[in-house]
């Protein structure tokens, strides 16, 4: 069964909403059975990459608010990481535009590798403070992953996997998604937000349920005179 997620590497619920999911995931029976398919989306499209101005003052300015309050609500949001075992330090985050790493992560799904490189995205923003928008720090991640660094830099060098992350985006505004992340299990049931692993359990065991129901039974074969692969015939 086919777990969609839609996700922003800047987004610090979508990090939060991944460790609960896999702590679901962990407690599943059937968790063979699932297939996790991530997908693009940009919470913030023309924001621009900047290293010179910190993560606090950044959503300050966007929302209007006092730095104080921005640096509170960033503390309450390390706190709720914290729960999920993750670390976040908002100290060292870079303020970087997520498209180029949306295309990275493209080109790993590619190689069957799109979680893994969305676990190295969210961690290399939130906990090491790397620039994601930066293609020394995208190749880095790639080696990391098992990818050539070659390929990984003429991909982030041209426009590749960008109609991937285009669609990614259009078929999220096909679906009325506003807000990530966004989890869909078989194109049926969908999750909202980073809500705690009991709520992905309950909806995985739905959605698996009816998904099982719809497979088609195994062949009913009516057995005659035949060559089997041993060469055995009768």
């Amino acid at each position: 069964m086919k777990v969609k997620i839609w996700s922003d590497v800047m987004c610090p619920f979508c990090y939060i909403g991944k460790r609960r999911f896999e702590q679901a995931l962990a407690s599943f029976d059937f968790k063979d059975q699932i297939k996790i398919e991530w997908k693009s989306f940009q919470l913030n499209p023309l924001l621009k990459t900047n290293t010179e101005v910190n993560i606090y003052q950044s959503l300050a300015d966007s929302k209007g608010w006092q730095l104080d309050y921005s640096k509170q609500v960033h503390s309450q949001v390390t706190e709720m990481a914290a729960q999920a075992g993750l670390t976040y330090n908002f100290d060292q985050a870079i303020v970087a535009n997520s498209f180029k790493a949306h295309r990275f992560s493209h080109l790993a799904k590619q190689h069957g590798l799109g979680d893994a490189a969305e676990e190295q995205l969210f961690k290399a923003y939130f906990t090491d403070g790397k620039n994601i928008d930066d293609t020394d720090t995208l190749i880095s991640l790639g080696v990391n992953l098992g990818l050539d660094a070659q390929e990984v830099k003429q991909a982030l060098e041209s426009e590749a996997f960008t109609d991937k992350v285009y669609a990614d985006i259009e078929e999220a505004e096909r679906l009325g998604i506003r807000a990530v992340p966004f989890f869909v299990m078989n194109d049926k049931y969908a999750v909202s937000g980073a809500q705690a692993s009991e709520v992905f359990f309950s909806t995985l065991v739905t959605a698996y349920s009816e998904w099982q129901q719809q497979q088609p039974a195994g062949l009913q074969v009516i057995e005659g005179p035949a060559c089997d692969i041993d060469g055995n015939c009768d």
